[in-house]
């Protein structure tokens, strides 16, 4: 039997995920400097995506402390309180932050709830895609106002594969021949550049599968709950949850094929 104050609660942070996602994703998306890609590779451009990103995350967070006040946050940016409440926002105030930079429409905003370590609530919001992702936990998936289901397995050797590279250069060696094992033995490979979407896009079909050693948990908080309430398998190594060591998330059958060829293959260490 459902428990009223359990779906009252859901609902009530689903709400405050939404208005708070898409109050960052419009002042992100109408605050960017149209000239921002141009100095890319300058500082100063840098430095502008670093204030947008802490603007962003301090409009979340006020928000939230003004309709949740005794919730804690996990931010990227570096907020982070406990709170009393038992619940705790995960928050990623721009995901995607080089697409970001560059005017690439792929970034998104990324905000989860959880309580007592299990995430209820997932939110991602891509102004740029015109997308909302949501996900209450046992309720479904949804983009926008359509419900969102992950495509059936296909055949290994016919699965297109999202990923991602980290920063630093060892590591995006090591992934680099990791990808460069993977590719001969599915469709093809595709690199979105943000985590939160690559998910998402699990989610809707748009991919078949993702993986990606590195993450931290404001990176897929949001999004793997919308991929398994589409219908999508989540994990890390075998046996363990998606982590900073591996993420994988794709439908049933073609999720255990997956994880077992990334765990022969290291993609889980540096």
């Amino acid at each position: 039997m459902t428990d009223p104050a359990d779906q009252q609660l859901k609902a009530e942070l689903l709400g405050v995920a939404l208005e708070a996602a898409h109050r960052a994703g419009a002042f992100l998306r109408d605050g960017r400097p149209e000239d921002l890609g141009v100095a890319a590779t300058k500082t100063s451009a840098v430095d502008v995506v670093t204030e947008m990103d802490i603007a962003s995350e301090k409009l979340i967070t006020d928000f939230l402390a003004e309709h949740r006040p005794d919730d804690g946050v996990l931010g990227e940016e570096g907020a982070s309180s406990a709170g009393s409440s038992g619940v705790t926002w995960v928050i990623d105030p721009i995901d995607g932050t080089v697409n970001y930079l560059y005017g690439r429409p792929d970034w998104s905003v990324s905000i989860a709830a959880r309580k007592d370590g299990e995430t209820l609530v997932g939110v991602v919001h891509a102004p740029m895609r015109g997308e909302t992702y949501r996900a209450v936990l046992g309720e479904g998936a949804f983009v926008n106002d359509k419900a969102a289901h992950v495509r059936p397995a296909p055949p290994f050797a016919q699965a297109l594969v999202g990923t991602g590279f980290g920063y630093v250069a060892e590591r995006r060696i090591r992934q680099a021949e990791v990808a460069r094992q993977l590719i001969p033995l599915v469709r093809d490979i595709r690199r979105g550049g943000s985590a939160a979407i690559d998910l998402c896009d699990v989610a809707l079909g748009r991919l078949d599968a993702y993986y990606e050693r590195g993450l931290n948990p404001w990176d897929f908080a949001a999004g793997d709950l919308v991929a398994r309430e589409a219908g999508a398998l989540t994990g890390g190594r075998p046996g363990q949850a998606l982590s900073g060591e591996l993420t994988v998330a794709a439908p049933p059958g073609l999720f255990e094929d997956l994880q077992g060829r990334l765990e022969d293959l290291g993609a889980w260490h540096d």
